[in-house]
């Protein structure tokens, strides 16, 4: 049994300590093993820790759980991917609330460089139907992975049509993956596991109760670029799937719909207040996310550039070759520097009229029409 897969599943399970904790614990002894052997005045001096939640974890015993749900990760032959763990989504990981532990199984990649939520109502109307199969469509030629929770409605027309595409597409669960729910939804899910992935951070055997649902849509919101909400009513898990994409300085986007029709309701409040952007097709969401085709640097122009760089900025340039406009986050991520190593380099590249600051934290090659 692997040792360190114990302990990290076994820190998962101990009453009071949550993924924030467990992620300042990580900070101060480097791994989940490292946290079980310390003593408990180590544990106590640890900020925010205490004598209680120190006591917790010396305390815990439930050690026979641990291996049963390890005995289940081997036999079905499931990734746990815990926040250390180099294969754990890095999008995810900058969420301050992400999933300590996060249990998978599938062949879409989590990193993938485009990745995008399409959520909303349970009950669509034919209009919605219609724009969610128009814009997956789309979507699906971009190169983008798609991401969503399975749940009736936008969720699984999403999931459907990005597997008629051959679009990777992940779905994930408010339970473990013994299960799938609604039970209706099994065929796809198996379909899915070929061409995309399921995803959860519950151990096997977790039921689907109602609670579980909410927290389930952080990782949806997490996990990708953007979130797209295609019709919504003013209450209901897309609007709060909206508002944590917003909190995590994610990109939100909503299709409008008819003022009489309340399918529409949440989409209109979220853009009448700002917290998402007005969209009528894919062409939209890949301007704003910088991922058309249509801005990069001539082949023949880019070797004389690269010779009057520093090799830190070579290496931010080189990573607009492939698309014209990326995120901070992504330099920060994607390339080997540091934080203040990618931020000098930027910098210096905005100085020297290479690259210009975008909305939404955004950087983007400047062409021949911007020197004009």
């Amino acid at each position: 049994m692997p040792q360190e897969l114990m302990y990290q599943i076994a820190l998962t399970r101990i009453p009071l300590i949550g993924d924030v904790i467990i992620r300042r614990l990580l900070e101060t002894f480097g791994s989940a093993g490292n946290i079980f052997k310390a003593k408990k005045y180590e544990l106590e001096r640890t900020a925010t820790i205490g004598a209680v939640r120190a006591a917790a974890i010396r305390d815990f015993r439930d050690f026979a759980l641990v291996e049963k749900e390890i005995a289940f990760i081997e036999r079905y032959k499931i990734q746990a991917l815990f926040c250390t763990d180099p294969l754990y989504p890095q999008r995810l990981l900058q969420c301050y609330d992400a999933p300590s532990l996060l249990y998978y199984k599938g062949r879409a990649d989590l990193n993938a460089a485009r990745m995008v939520s399409i959520v909303g109502t349970r009950h669509p109307s034919a209009y919605g139907r219609k724009v969610c199969e128009q814009l997956t469509q789309e979507l699906a030629a971009a190169d983008i992975t798609l991401v969503s929770g399975l749940a009736y409605g936008i969720d699984i027309l999403a999931h459907k049509t990005a597997l008629a595409q051959q679009m990777p597409t992940i779905g994930v669960l408010a339970h473990g993956l013994d299960r799938i729910y609604p039970p209706a939804h099994k065929e796809v899910a198996a379909r899915m596991l070929e061409q995309g992935g399921l995803l959860t951070d519950y151990m096997s055997y977790t039921q689907p109760d109602r609670q579980n649902f909410p927290r389930r849509n952080r990782i949806v919101a997490g996990l990708c670029d953007a979130t797209i909400v295609v019709e919504s009513g003013l209450q209901g898990g897309s609007l709060i799937t909206a508002d944590l994409a917003n909190g995590y300085n994610r990109d939100v986007f909503c299709i409008p719909g008819s003022v009489y029709d309340p399918h529409a309701a949440g989409c209109h409040h979220l853009i009448k207040n700002n917290k998402a952007m007005l969209i009528t097709g894919a062409a939209d969401i890949l301007e704003t996310m910088g991922w058309s085709e249509t801005a990069k640097i001539p082949v023949s122009g880019q070797q004389e550039l690269f010779l009057q760089l520093t090799d830190n900025e070579r290496q931010i340039l080189g990573m607009f070759r492939e698309k014209s406009e990326r995120r901070l986050e992504e330099l920060y991520i994607q390339s080997s520097l540091s934080g203040s190593e990618v931020a000098a380099a930027v910098f210096s590249l905005e100085m020297q009229l290479l690259l210009k600051s975008l909305p939404g934290q955004r950087y983007g090659l400047i062409t021949a029409a911007d020197r004009r």
